[in-house]
């Protein structure tokens, strides 16, 4: 990591909107199935332990949203007690305003879509502090977002490490929540997001494909956007990129293993290694009349193929199966 004597007094902005919406509308897994989905559909709302108005609509005195802000600017810790949970995480209480704490930003949250288990693991805060730190303040929108996991670091330390990134530098980091759009990954207090095209050169249908909740990791620092607080990471730039020497490694009339991918109306493709996919046109897959390439490959299936064409620039590399009779 570049190193940067300069220290910062205030704590970086606050993360995306997107990472928010996510949190807060998504839950943790954007994709959960519905045989994981728990039975008592109030897990979807606010499960409170005091009565009252719920989520961020209770605005709090003037004078509340003053002290948060100073402790913000201060970057200092505050212990509030749970008052509620939903699927997203945690309500806290800090004098009459209410704040949420995202499941993410939990330390040791069970990395499960499963309903019952994140209900378990939620409600095991309920009556409980937390020691948290301020990421996230909005008046306006009545948002107050607090962050158990980035209350590890010291005072001043995240705004450091944003003021000492630079592009490209490689550093630890740990993945801290899955959405369909990519990956979060915690690097000190701070997040930055890995987005599900940086994950890998090959075809990715999903993040939870490749990584876990909790996985420590090597990422590579793409850009840091000082005043919005913002980076974007990498994974697959800590390996070269495949198609880049495709046409000194590979040949044309070369016959290559490969694995089907994916099958669609006009071909299938087939993966020749990670990150390198070919083509198979469906004039290419057969002799003769079939009704759909399904008829003649399927997903998963393990292929020998002739190469037709090597186009490194475009990223298409020309397979063939007709080619191997």
């Amino acid at each position: 990591m570049s190193s940067n004597t300069q220290r910062r007094d205030n704590p970086p902005p606050p993360p995306d909107e997107g990472y928010w919406a996510a949190l807060l509308h998504e839950g943790e897994f954007a994709d959960s199935s519905a045989a994981e989905q728990d039975d008592d559909q109030n897990f979807d709302g606010i499960n409170m332990e005091t009565g009252g108005q719920t989520g961020f609509e209770d605005g709090g005195q003037r004078s509340d949203w003053d002290e948060t802000i100073r402790v913000m600017e201060a970057d200092e810790i505050v212990e509030l007690p749970v008052i509620g949970y939903n699927r997203g995480g945690l309500l806290v209480m800090w004098n009459s305003l209410r704040g949420f704490v995202p499941a993410s930003q939990l330390l040791n949250f069970p990395a499960t879509s499963n309903n019952q288990i994140r209900r378990k693991a939620l409600t095991a805060h309920m009556g409980q502090s937390l020691k948290l730190r301020v990421i996230e303040l909005n008046v306006e929108q009545n948002r107050l977002i607090l962050s158990e996991r980035a209350a590890r670091a010291e005072p001043g330390e995240r705004a450091d490490i944003l003021a000492r990134l630079r592009n490209g530098d490689i550093i630890k980091g740990s993945i801290t929540n899955l959405c369909d759009f990519g990956a979060f990954v915690d690097i000190g207090g701070l997040e930055g997001l890995i987005h599900i095209s940086e994950l890998s050169w090959g075809r990715v249908g999903h993040p939870a494909d490749l990584l876990r909740r909790g996985q420590e990791i090597d990422v590579y620092v793409l850009e840091v956007n000082q005043e919005a607080g913002r980076i974007a990471l990498s994974l697959k730039r800590l390996t070269p990129d495949p198609w880049a020497t495709v046409a000194d490694r590979y040949m044309i009339g070369q016959v290559v293993e490969g694995v089907i991918t994916n099958v669609v109306d006009f071909g299938a493709f087939a993966r020749i290694e990670e990150g390198l996919e070919g083509l198979i046109h469906v004039s290419e897959l057969a002799e003769g009349h079939f009704l759909h390439p399904r008829n003649v490959v399927m997903e998963g299936q393990t292929i020998r193929a002739r190469i037709l064409s090597i186009d490194g620039r475009a990223r298409r590399l020309g397979l063939s199966l007709r080619a191997m009779g």
